[in-house]
This record gives structure tokens, C-alpha cells and sequence, in this order.
């Protein structure tokens, strides 16, 4: 899914027009300044082809648009991790019979639920044309959302790697250290965990490391014992986002705000799912495997959709509410795994 950016309003005459007539102590012409005002909220937003536009996610997920009665459910592979070895060729003798493998594919239903965001100003602001007030609450109305898929989507990471109870660390690092040995344990433990063997066409590798910027601000203070003094110079002179900032052993690093000691993420880590660190490590990390786009969905429903909300005319305000039907998935925990520095 490409990234979808949020297209800014054009202010035109006929848009001072809509925003003056919204102000209007005439209901009717305020309703329908409204609606067309609602409409410009839409279209701005760009959610209606990429739900995950501006957030830190939209790359991660898959989504998978349903059509009206259309049931999410989702086949899982008949090969489930741990019976490799159930699905194996025989020696047959002179006389014997060869083995039956009856199959069954089983499949995973995924809920997904109603999310919902609203806004409201003052009509003075819409009867002066204060579109930068307007467009302030439109931003904050979008930012909203987005949160609410982060913070959903994010969790649903977090919960599938917790599940599979594996935390890599690098016990040779100091506490709170990002080193390249971790993101070197991190793809070994992400191959030797992920079935098949070292030619299978679909095993799983760490593609994708999600740390702090704290951790990501630790490879500019690498010292010899980590890189050499060509590559020290060249992280000295990197802008944020180069290559040479944000790729090690061919796995992107991802910097995320909410995560790190005491943050958002970190935090629900700690009291919602439990999961307790190994030896004095104070954060963690979330590797991914984006190689393959057949485990991390998300099932919309329905679009973001957004609408004026008549009834504030009488409080003397204006105003827009919207909704959406999502949900998210990790149908294969091989794709998710922990670290902790």
C-alpha cells in the first residue's frame, strides 16, 4: 500500500463562501455549507485509499477491503509450525503400503469493530472565514484516527510477539545499549525459528526493527569496538533517514516515539501484556518479517466516512463526526519477534 499524504485545502472563493454560510444563524444555509464543508473533510484526508496515511504502520498491515455481508475469515496454512516433520517421505520396503496424509485447512475469523471521532467550533470562526482555525481542527479531527489505527495496530505487534515468549538480548551489551550484535541475534533467532530449511521458499527473515529514538541516537555514539573509524565518520556526517542511519545487515530500522524506557508502548508491554525483560534490559524492540505479505491484515469494513453534524447549530457551533470498520491480525507469530536492550 503506498503512502497516501494528507492533501491540504485549497482555499478558494467559493470555499470562504461555504465556511461564511456555515456561520449563517439561518439553519438551512448553514446545513448545507456544512455538508459541502463535511465533503472538503473527506477529500482532504485521503483516508478513503490508505487508512494508514501519515502513521507509522501503513506499511506493516495489508489491507483487505470487504465487500458488504462479505465474512473475515482467513485460511491458515495446513502446515502448522512444529508438524514439519508429520509431512516427511518414507523409505518404502519391498512390501509395504505408502503413508496417508489427509489435510484439513482451518481458518481464523477476524472481528473487526467501529471506530469513531468527531470535532466542533465556534460559528464566529466560520462567519469571520477563519479557515486556519478550521483547518487546525480538520488536522486534529485526522490525527484522531490515525492514533487509534497506531495504537491498534501496534498493540496486535506487540501482543503476537509476547506470544511466542521469545525475547533476544545481547548479554554482552551495556543496559539500555543498541549494538548490531542484537540486530545480528535477532536474525539469526528470526531463521532458526521460522521452519523449512536454508533453501525454503517461504522462511521467514528479519526484514524490519522497530526501536526508540533513544536506541537509534546510540549508533551515532558507536565506538570502535562496534564499527570501524570509516563507517564512525560516515554516521557522523548522515542525516536522519540515510541509508546508513536507518539500514544494518540489510534489516530497516524503524524509530518510533512510543517506544523506549517508561513509554507508551513499552509500558503496555509491561502492565497490559506482562512481559518481563531479561536481566536489567529497560526497553524493547519489535522485529518484523515484511517480506511476505500473508500474515499482518487488516479487514476494513468500511471506509472513513465524514459527516456535518446539524444538531451543534443550535449550541451556535458547527461541526463533523465520522466512522470507520476495521480490524488488525497476526495470523503467523513467525512474523513478529521481540528484543530487549
Amino acid at each position: 500500500m503506498k503512502d497516501i499524504v494528507s492533501k491540504p485545502f485549497k482555499v478558494t472563493d467559493r470555499m470562504r463562501g461555504l465556511l461564511k454560510a456555515s456561520g449563517s444563524y439561518d439553519e438551512q444555509v448553514a446545513a448545507r455549507a456544512n455538508t459541502e464543508i463535511a465533503k472538503a473533510f473527506s477529500e482532504s484526508m485521503a483516508l478513503r485509499e490508505g487508512l494508514m496515511s501519515g502513521d507509522i504502520i501503513g506499511d506493516i498491515f495489508t489491507v483487505k477491503m470487504l465487500e458488504p455481508g462479505q465474512t473475515p475469515e482467513f485460511p491458515l496454512h495446513f502446515l502448522a509450525p512444529g508438524t514439519e516433520k508429520n509431512h516427511v517421505a518414507y523409505t518404502i520396503p519391498n512390501q509395504g503400503y505408502i503413508p496417508q496424509r489427509n489435510i484439513q485447512g482451518d481458518y481464523v475469523m477476524v472481528p473487526t469493530y467501529p471506530v469513531g471521532n468527531s470535532i466542533d467550533w465556534m460559528l464566529r470562526y466560520a462567519r469571520d472565514g477563519r479557515w486556519d482555525i478550521i483547518s487546525a481542527a480538520r488536522d486534529v479531527y485526522e490525527a484522531g484516527f490515525i492514533k487509534k489505527f497506531n495504537d491498534d495496530g501496534v498493540h496486535v505487534l506487540l501482543a503476537a510477539a509476547a506470544d511466542r515468549n521469545i525475547v533476544v538480548s545481547d548479554s554482552d551489551a551495556a543496559d539500555g545499549q543498541f549494538t548490531k550484535r542484537l540486530v545480528s541475534l535477532m536474525k539469526l533467532v528470526m531463521r532458526r525459528n521460522g521452519g523449512g530449511n536454508s533453501t525454503s521458499n517461504n522462511r521467514g527473515r528479519l526484514t524490519d526493527l522497530a526501536i526508540s529514538p533513544e536506541a537509534m541516537e546510540d549508533i551515532r555514539n558507536w565506538n570502535v569496538d562496534q564499527v570501524d573509524e570509516i563507517t564512525r565518520r560516515e554516521i557522523m556526517v548522515a542525516e536522519d533517514g540515510s541509508d546508513t542511519l536507518s539500514r544494518i545487515f540489510g534489516v530497516n530500522l524503524r524509530d518510533w516515539d512510543e517506544l523506549g524506557d517508561g513509554q507508551e508502548y513499552q509500558l503496555y508491554l509491561d502492565n497490559d501484556l506482562s512481559v518481563t525483560l531479561p536481566g536489567s534490559d529497560v526497553e524493547a524492540v519489535l522485529g518484523l518479517d515484511l517480506s511476505k505479505a500473508d500474515s499482518l491484515i487488516s479487514p476494513v469494513r468500511e471506509d472513513v466516512k465524514t459527516f456535518d453534524d446539524p444538531v451543534l447549530h443550535r449550541s451556535m457551533r458547527a461541526g463533523v463526526y465520522g466512522w470507520a470498520e476495521l480490524g488488525f491480525a497476526c495470523l503467523d507469530g513467525r512474523r513478529v519477534l521481540a528484543g530487549s536492550l
